[in-house]
């Protein structure tokens, strides 16, 4: 328990606080990027402890939440279909599409399967030669290196029946929008330490001095996020803008050199739509020329998808950091965990499912 307890520690977040409150002396608003982060600042209560008018803006960083639902409702499409053995981690099976989600899918007959790394598909397409075997490809850049990985892997060893569904999506482009929107309240972002442990830092500089906001970069237990909160807030306080690596521990300057070669040779950058905010440019990653041949979305011809979102669903102002979960009206009421209208409710990372899971009875209470 030795490196669970030691960032967890009651006696050093307490000096956080302190040290917090100490240097505030004025109002700020920071977003952690990551839902992750999310997570922990809800659960933990850490929003809370921190000084009147710092507030935490939830950000966009959930992969879950963001995959736009036309490729939600083009992932239904290929697991209806009876030759395809559609392979996806747990956490994308209840998102909801327009009209149903991929449990459904999995109890009218489907080949859904849950598997653990996208290498279980390319396996299971080397034991099924007869079936077309699809992974569905989401996240930011640290799932990215596993899916370039096993595409690598198909083509090497040569397994036709295996494609990858791609839905990645990139983090600094989407902090240059949010810094852009007419509706931007954001003065300072904590970053994902696990997206710069692939990534490394080098884009967040310019980020920091375009914009004139402090970038700091952290892990995801209490006391990761009470040092960036303090790390940031000092920043703020002495009107600097500067990226910071509050997490040295897993983050190098220079990230994952082996994987963002990989990264480099089977994708490339493209626009992408992200679920809740609209199109961002070149914000995403899709296989290359070189790989193309593994693209689900070419090789079942699905396009021209007809989406519908749910009309009382509010959760892309939840991740614009326009509104808190519970401010929308149908929080806990139409949309629960086992009944989500929105991916922020069901996601694992999603700012609507943490706030129901740690915050729900606070908020009945008030």
């Amino acid at each position: 328990m030795k490196y669970l307890d030691e960032f967890s520690n009651p006696e050093l977040a307490s000096r956080l606080v302190d040290q917090i409150h100490a240097v505030t002396t004025r109002p700020w608003a920071m977003m952690e990027v990551c839902g992750g982060q999310t997570h922990t600042i809800i659960r933990h209560g850490i929003d809370q402890l921190l000084p009147d008018g710092v507030e935490m803006i939830h950000g966009p960083g959930c992969p879950v939440c963001v995959t736009p639902l036309e490729i939600i409702d083009k992932a239904m499409a290929i697991a209806e279909r009876p030759e395809v053995i559609f392979c996806s981690f747990g956490d994308m099976l209840r998102v909801p599409g327009s009209e149903k989600d991929l449990f459904r899918i999995k109890s009218a007959g489907g080949d859904v399967r849950v598997v653990y790394s996208p290498l279980d598909a390319l396996k299971l397409a080397r034991e099924n030669p007869g079936r077309e075997v699809v992974f569905f490809g989401i996240g930011f850049e640290t799932t990215a290196p596993a899916n370039a990985m096993t595409v690598y892997q198909a083509r090497r060893l040569g397994v036709p029946n295996f494609s990858l569904l791609v839905s990645h999506v990139l983090v600094p482009p989407a902090i240059a929008a949010i810094m852009e929107s007419p509706v931007c309240r954001v003065q300072a972002f904590l970053a994902a330490g696990h997206v710069c442990s692939v990534m490394g830092t080098r884009e967040y500089p310019p980020l920091a001095e375009k914009y004139g906001v402090p970038i700091v970069v952290t892990g995801f237990e209490p006391l990761d996020i009470l040092e960036g909160i303090r790390r940031t807030l000092v920043q703020l306080e002495e009107g600097r803008h500067e990226l910071e690596n509050a997490y040295p521990r897993a983050v190098r300057d220079e990230g994952n050199l082996p994987a963002m070669e990989m990264l480099r040779d089977v994708f490339e950058v493209t626009d992408r739509t992200w679920r809740g905010i609209g199109m961002i440019p070149r914000s995403g990653w899709k296989l290359s020329e070189r790989y193309a041949e593994f693209d689900a979305e070419a090789r079942f011809s699905v396009t021209d998808m007809h989406t519908a979102e749910s009309e009382i669903c509010r959760s892309g102002e939840v991740l614009q950091g326009l509104i808190k979960p519970h401010e929308c009206a149908a929080f806990g009421k139409e949309c629960t965990p086992r009944n989500p209208l929105g991916a922020t409710m069901v996601s694992s990372e999603g700012a609507c499912a943490a706030y129901y899971a740690y915050r729900r009875l606070d908020l009945v209470e008030a």
